[in-house]
């Protein structure tokens, strides 16, 4: 009988249904949207911070090593000892190694122009966009080209194991030199040309210095195989209480604590993973950066939240000014029901199944419609679609149904606290 009486009162007022459904399905469909992209917008936010270049420095861990003398610290293995070539791909051979957008190789060195000048002028080899198989990843490509992608160059980009060269633009400011001009270098009895292809403006030290590829730089310096700096691009989660424990002293970690700081992101939880498995390597985390990503993508969260909230509340406002309209219309049809004898709790019961279908029907045209959102959003933003969480229908169904009945509440206790002789002929 009660079911045949829902049925039956749903279907009255058609147009405040419709315009009740209509708020929830607006309301859902934003909250969709926000949360799809709030689920994924940490890694994609991430991963075009990269764009501006590496977190991770590895270098060699000789160069840690320094004794104090007379108040001055001093490394007598400084610059002497270098990392291998050959151990790149073990940057990525980690547990987070998905999560490793790539690495630069680099080597450098004080070099003298071949000129007679006696001019010194710093070259450094690297990668620019190389081929380098790693295992299970026979295709992969790394380098300055796709880590810094912010460095701005005017000519062309060197090939990878050519002799062509980048010069920084305030060193080819200060001697005078222009693209297609070649550069003559030497080293100890060695002697190298490089074929300038582009002017490079990094607002880095880079701009001071001449960047070739690694192969003709190592040849040049006796060093094949030999590096002294790798910057590694990951992807990281933002720094918490347990992340900055970990900073200060990874051995102060109980066995619980530990476990759960090498299982999640934390850039310094990959940094010492890399440390691990580099050879005689010491790995620093640019805490700048990892701490400037942190900052904000936490922001970009919380601003999300707000709006979440926003439209949590001003939807619900929304149902119960609609509910509020409905319910007073069918006064007459509630006492009439009250005196046949339907308790108040009953009639109570009838508005707020009344409310708990409008907000499940509001909720899923409203998810549907978000799901579109939340790919049109990140598309815009990004260039990429989000992945669609099944997880969040029944957190957006769940909050749908709370706002109507949030609005349905107030008005559904009014009606029923009347009694049916003042509804059916008025106070008197």
């Amino acid at each position: 009988m009660f079911f045949r009486i829902l049925k039956q009162s749903f279907f009255q007022g058609k147009k405040q249904k419709f315009l009740a459904i209509l708020t929830i399905l607006l309301s859902s469909s934003l909250i969709t949207a926000l949360l799809n992209t709030s689920i994924d917008i940490g890694d994609k936010m991430t991963a075009e911070l990269k764009a501006y270049g590496a977190n991770i420095n590895v270098i060699p861990k000789s160069e840690t090593l320094s004794l104090e003398i007379g108040g001055v610290d001093y490394n007598p293995l400084k610059g002497q000892i270098y990392l291998k070539e050959k151990d790149l791909f073990k940057v990525k051979d980690i547990f987070w190694r998905n999560n490793i957008v790539g690495f630069s190789p680099f080597l450098k060195k004080d070099v003298m122009f071949d000129n007679n000048s006696n001019q010194k002028v710093t070259i450094v080899g690297t990668y620019f966009d190389k081929n380098s198989p790693i295992p299970d990843e026979k295709d992969y490509r790394t380098g300055v080209i796709r880590l810094n992608s912010y460095w701005n160059v005017e000519g062309k980009w060197p090939k990878d194991d050519s002799n062509n060269a980048l010069v920084g633009i305030n060193l080819a400011q200060k001697l005078g030199i222009k693209i297609g001009d070649t550069i003559k270098l030497k080293h100890n009895n060695t002697k190298a040309q490089f074929k300038v292809s582009g002017i490079l403006n990094s607002g880095e030290d880079k701009d001071d210095q001449i960047i070739a590829s690694l192969g003709p730089v190592q040849k040049l310096l006796n060093l094949e195989g030999k590096l002294n700096l790798i910057t590694v691009s990951a992807l990281s989660v933002p720094e918490d209480d347990l992340s900055r424990k970990s900073r200060r002293n990874p051995d102060a970690l109980d066995s619980l604590e530990y476990d759960s700081w090498y299982c999640t992101a934390y850039v310094s939880s990959i940094a010492y993973q890399i440390e691990e498995n580099v050879p005689n390597a010491a790995v620093k985390p640019i805490w700048q950066v990892a701490a400037g990503e942190g900052a904000i993508i936490k922001k970009i969260q919380l601003l999300m939240m707000v709006v979440t909230i926003a439209a949590l509340f001003a939807s619900a406002m929304g149902i119960s000014s609609l509910m509020s309209t409905t319910i007073m219309k069918r006064s007459k049809e509630i006492g009439l029901i009250k005196a046949l004898g339907a308790s108040s709790n009953e009639v109570y019961l009838l508005f707020l199944s009344e409310a708990i279908i409008i907000g499940i029907v509001g909720g899923l045209l409203g998810y549907v419609l978000g799901c579109f959102l939340s790919q049109l959003i990140s598309y815009s933003i990004f260039s990429s679609f989000v992945s669609i969480k099944l997880v969040v229908l029944p957190v957006i169904l769940s909050i749908s149904v709370f706002i109507s009945l949030l609005g349905s509440i107030i008005p559904s206790r009014m009606i029923t606290k009347l009694l049916p002789i003042e509804v059916l002929y008025g106070r008197k």
